[in-house]
């Protein structure tokens, strides 16, 4: 039985997890993950793990600041 997944992570001990549902034929619907962050001597965006191995394998990816609803 094939599931619909939407799957949360960022740190790469996370990726292996990602590529075993994916492997095992579940749709991944969507991944979360942090948004990209400065790092590096140039101090420039880079992708999580996750997000990477995401993108790679065709799945949209999400990475809001925060999951707070506006109170507004």
């Amino acid at each position: 039985m094939s599931l619909r997944i939407v799957f949360m992570g960022t740190p790469a001990f996370a990726v292996p997890t990602l590529a075993e549902i994916v492997g095992a034929g579940h749709e991944v619907v969507a991944v979360y993950a942090q948004p990209p962050r400065a790092a590096g001597r140039g101090m420039t965006d880079r992708k999580s793990p996750v997000q990477a191995f995401a993108e790679a394998a065709g799945i949209p990816v999400l990475t809001p600041v925060n999951f707070k609803a506006d109170a507004d």
